[in-house]
């Protein structure tokens, strides 16, 4: 488990992803608010869930953080500098330390390029002269760590399945060297008996080399059992946050308590006895996000006060923070 005096490597604070649209609405240009004003931080060797439904910005937010795309506003503060805010060239020097993982594990993928060229491709990029027996002992040393056979060196994507697929992406980034590595649905794309190994590859590289990750995904009970902490979203907000052992023993947000309801468990007993939160209505269109706060039109505890103020994401409890009038 994560110490709690562990050092912030990452400050996320109040980042916005705007998309601008060709529609006009009485005469204003409509606003796709992707991702709309998150804050929280993430600590060295620690795993930060960002989970929630498809469309609620999890990913675009992932990719704002390693500016794949660029932030709106707000700040990304990692190791003392504000990479929302410094031109591209200066990134570039610590690029290498932020590296991402897909969801598709074949679609990121060259098909062109055997399994070495992929892993040559991301160890020389650091511009340093490396010598061919120093990038074909790195390449095979990356594919051990990561469970594969040096013997794959000569294979193509599409001679793998999709669990070594997955593998290799992850030696991919490794290749890198880095601190941070945002994984984005890295398992959702997977048989469920492959998730289970790629979740226990994530933790024991995680403890062999001191990595930090944050971990993005719509499965609540796989965040719950690699992440160490977790924020929940909605339509662009963070709605929860809070440690992972809280989130089945004492979610507050109707969301959060929503999700978990949803989620399936092989105890007979407790599935029959459980009762089902069904939310109705259907989720607001980013378009048109709702005054207020933007749960609230499918809330069962909505007032009226939640139909005018957004509420602050305030604290509940001992590192537990929720953004509700009424939790």
């Amino acid at each position: 488990m994560l110490e709690n005096n562990a050092e912030t490597l990452l400050e996320v604070k109040g980042l916005k992803v705007y998309f601008p649209t060709k529609l006009k609405i009485n005469g204003e240009q409509v606003i796709v608010k992707a991702v709309d004003d998150i804050s929280f931080s993430v600590k060295k060797g620690e795993t930060f869930g960002l989970v929630g439904e498809s469309g609620c910005g999890k990913t675009t937010a992932g990719k704002a953080i390693l500016r794949v795309i660029n932030p709106t506003e707000g700040n990304v503060v990692y190791e003392g500098h504000d990479i929302a805010k410094v031109p591209m060239r200066e990134i570039k020097s610590i690029r290498r330390e932020l590296q991402l993982i897909f969801q598709d594990p074949y679609s990121s993928l060259d098909p062109r390029q055997s399994v070495f060229s992929i892993l040559k491709e991301a160890i020389v990029c650091d511009r340093k002269r490396h010598s061919s027996s120093e990038i074909k002992e790195r390449a095979d040393e990356l594919l051990r760590l990561v469970g594969l056979d040096p013997f794959m060196s000569d294979r193509y994507p599409h001679e793998m399945s999709g669990g070594q697929r997955q593998r290799l992406g992850i030696a991919r980034a490794l290749a890198c060297n880095p601190k941070l590595i945002v994984c984005d649905e890295p398992v959702s794309a997977l048989d469920v008996s492959i998730q289970a190994q790629i979740i226990n590859l994530f933790e024991e590289l995680q403890k062999k080399l001191g990595l930090t990750y944050i971990f993005i995904a719509h499965d609540l009970a796989v965040v719950r059992h690699i992440a160490d902490r977790i924020a929940v979203m909605y339509l662009g907000n963070i709605v929860e946050l809070m440690d992972s052992c809280e989130l089945f023993k004492n979610s507050q947000h109707p969301y959060t308590k929503a999700l978990l309801s949803a989620v399936p468990t092989v105890d007979y007993y407790e599935e029959k006895n459980r009762k089902r939160i069904l939310l109705e209505g259907e989720i607001p269109s980013p378009l048109r996000t709702p005054k207020g706060c933007p749960f609230h039109p499918r809330c069962p505890k909505a007032t009226s006060v939640c139909k005018e103020q957004k509420p602050e994401l305030r604290k509940t409890g001992e590192n537990h923070f929720t953004a509700c009038h009424n939790p």
